[in-house]
């Protein structure tokens, strides 16, 4: 019976429950990632790798003339001098819009955290998330119907002053930094709600207790350290601004000339894909020196 009983184990295995063996850590990260970074491969560095041969190529490759590859593209800037006004129009369109939106989003930021609660603050960054539900096409033609004269500006206002003149100003950088603005500032109210409920509540009353006014509190507490947030923000908003066509193109008309709306004419108008790439990859190096500049903040906003 001792030796039948052996025989049967030695075929069945040693009883008692299995033990499942566990696969190395960096196997399960790795299947966890894989789907993300292939796609990302696809869908992001590919495109990006093919409009990078496309900006040495001497003429765009659907066409029939013999194609060599040059850096004359990547001297547009030395070769057009005009484009120097166009690149500074659209920073200083860039700065205006993440200027607004700072100080807007920062106090909006700062109400929303200190002087809401519950339900309240629930509601108010729905609204706030609001905008991202419509399609950004409408958002900025509602604009038009706002802005145009004998829109819904002038009529507000004549309903006042009767015999006001119109205060339209469609068609002016003006509109277009309007446009942007109601485009990027949740972000910048996001980035910055955030960093403002990360900041104890203490720090804030014995401020108070001490005798510091609110513009004490707000100056040397809430702004320093909500910074990362801040600047996250800015970064947020500045680097696709510099390159944004829409706003431009409708609420600008003849004066909404940016760097986004001459890429986008070589590409559909030009049909010069090599000199509309070698700008994107220009406009490309300015946004990583950007990111380079805010790098060491933003890793300190990460780790905070």
């Amino acid at each position: 019976m001792r030796s039948d009983a052996l025989l049967n184990e030695a075929v069945r295995g040693p009883s008692g429950p299995r033990k499942h063996r566990m696969l190395p850590s960096w196997v399960a990260t790795t299947a966890l990632l894989l789907p993300t970074y292939a796609w990302l491969t696809l869908a992001v560095l590919l495109p990006l790798l093919t409009m990078f041969v496309f900006s040495f190529m001497s003429a765009t490759p659907m066409g029939k003339a013999p194609i060599t590859f040059t850096l004359k593209h990547y001297r547009a800037f030395v070769d057009q001098p005009y484009l120097l006004n166009i690149g500074w129009t659209s920073l200083v369109i860039g700065f205006w819009t993440t200027l607004l939106c700072a100080i807007f989003g920062f106090l909006a930021a700062v109400a929303l955290a200190r002087a809401t609660v519950g339900r309240m603050r629930e509601t108010l960054l729905i609204l706030i998330l609001l905008p991202f539900w419509t399609n950004g096409l409408v958002r900025v033609f509602s604009w038009t119907m706002v802005l145009r004269e004998n829109g819904f500006l002038d009529n507000v206002l004549h309903m006042v002053f009767a015999d006001a003149g119109s205060i339209s100003f469609l068609y002016t950088r003006y509109a277009i930094v309007l446009g942007l603005v109601h485009g990027y500032l949740p972000y910048m109210i996001l980035t910055c709600y955030i960093a403002l409920v990360t900041i104890d509540d203490a720090i804030i009353e014995a401020a108070a207790s001490l005798g510091a006014r609110w513009w004490t509190i707000l100056f040397r507490i809430l702004i320093p350290m909500a910074a990362p947030g801040l600047i996250s923000g800015a970064v947020l908003t500045f680097v696709p601004v510099i390159g944004s066509f829409m706003e431009p193109r409708i609420l600008g008309g003849k004066v909404g000339v940016t760097m986004g709306t001459v890429i986008e004419d070589q590409f559909t108008q030009a049909f010069n894909w090599p000199l509309g790439a070698a700008l994107s990859f220009t406009l490309l190096a300015v946004v990583l020196a950007i990111f380079a500049t805010f790098s060491g903040v933003l890793r300190r906003g990460a780790a905070a």
